[in-house]
């Protein structure tokens, strides 16, 4: 096991608006302050997300798993997309992918950050404001840190996943107005899940059969399968991120930034002047 790294994402704004939650015996533990009175939104949404996923008929078996060995992790964050939430998320984030580096192929482990708001956007508005999440996600880790060099940063890419503190992930999104049963949840919320658990389970060949379990139960419950659901490596799986259903020429409003480019948009932000791209969605 190594040691922790200092999270670089520590500023003040981050320290304010961060909630990092460990689940143990089914109540939200503040892992900055323990002993701290348990937060009751925090234990509302613990408790709203562990009956989801041990709902009978939810399909993920995965989740499922990582519900009944308490290997959730929980972030609570004002508003999806927000300057605040987004700084509290990337403190929040780093420390999860810390978690994930010392304990990586043991039982599946997950890590869901909700937001209080807004709780009434339709499929098109969520996705819009999902976007703008990782986005702006990815402009506090481009200065800080390469892309996981084991997928495609292009988002066009069959090779293409999120990628944080060079750290893969495959995040679902999951709001109240979902069309799909398994993804409608009271707020809205974006599941990390680690690429490497996927990896670990193909290198056992249990992939294949975990996967279809899945389809089977997700076709049970909504009357037929995710139709964005595809295999890694034959389209962009950031199709299946929001959980809208894609037009077949759709591309997500996501400019994977380098190190490079947030250098520019600070100048150009210090300056006055203004930015060719806009990362607002």
């Amino acid at each position: 096991m190594s040691d922790p790294l200092e999270n670089p994402f520590d500023s003040p704004n981050a320290i304010q608006y961060s909630s990092y939650f460990r689940i143990k015996d089914e109540k939200p533990i503040l892992l900055a302050d323990p002993d701290r009175a348990l937060d009751l939104f925090a234990a509302a949404v613990a408790g709203a997300f562990r009956g989801f996923v041990r709902a009978p008929q939810f399909p993920c078996v995965g989740a499922k798993s990582a519900v009944m060995h308490e290997n959730y992790w929980l972030g609570i964050y004002p508003r999806l997309g927000s300057a605040d939430s987004s700084a509290g998320l990337a403190r929040d984030l780093f420390t999860f992918t810390q978690e994930l580096a010392n304990t990586e192929n043991e039982n599946f482990k997950t890590f869901i950050a909700c937001f209080r708001e807004p709780l009434d956007l339709n499929e098109r508005q969520f996705e819009r404001d999902f976007w703008t999440q990782l986005q702006k996600l990815n402009l506090s880790d481009a200065p800080l840190f390469e892309w996981d060099a084991t997928v495609s940063n292009d988002p066009a890419s069959p090779h293409f996943a999120f990628s944080f503190a060079e750290h893969a992930f495959f995040v679902v999104g999951l709001h109240p107005h979902s069309s799909r049963e398994a993804r409608k949840f009271p707020w809205p919320c974006l599941v990390f899940n680690s690429h490497a658990q996927f990896e670990h389970l193909k290198s056992e060949g249990r992939w294949e059969k975990l996967q279809a379990v899945i389809r089977e139960r997700d076709q049970k419950l909504q009357g037929s399968i995710n139709p964005n659901l595809t295999d890694f490596g034959t389209t962009s799986e950031a199709r299946q991120y929001s959980g809208r259903l894609i037009e077949a020429n759709w591309s997500p409003p996501f400019h994977p930034v380098t190190p490079t480019e947030t250098n520019q948009l600070a100048e150009g932000q210090s300056s006055g002047k203004p930015n060719e791209r806009c990362y607002e969605g």
